[in-house]
């Protein structure tokens, strides 16, 4: 069953990317940053611009494996591209991925306060 949304509400949306499969990996990255690990090795790439997997394993009170398998995920999701230089694996940012959550989030602030203005304001429903 599909809702109805008030057209308000649902042209301030912007679909970023459109369709399930867009859905489908915008969860992917949502769900990526859910981890505060995640968290952290973003806020290092993001404050150094590139971090190479050791430096990452030295921030972090984890083992190098557990460093790995978040970096991973966060790779998968397609928030981090990494390199290999030489024995050594180097990371950024994909900050067109960052945006586009962030854009998705705001998207979805904006519906919500409409949402409660519209019921807020009319209660006569």
């Amino acid at each position: 069953m599909k809702r109805h949304v008030p057209e308000a509400i649902s042209s301030s949306l912007t679909v970023l990317p459109h369709g399930v499969s867009g859905d489908c990996d915008m969860a992917t990255v949502l769900r990526a940053l859910g981890h505060p690990a995640r968290l952290e090795i973003i806020r290092a790439l993001a404050s150094r611009g590139r971090c190479f997997c050791g430096e990452i394993v030295e921030m972090l009170p984890l083992v190098q494996s557990t460093v790995s398998q978040h970096l991973k995920v966060l790779k998968d999701a397609g928030l981090i591209e990494g390199a290999i230089d030489g024995p050594r694996s180097c990371y950024r940012l994909n900050t067109q991925k960052l945006k586009d959550a962030s854009a998705l989030l705001a998207d979805l602030t904006v519906a919500g306060e409409a949402a409660s203005a519209c019921h807020d304001g009319n209660n006569s429903t």
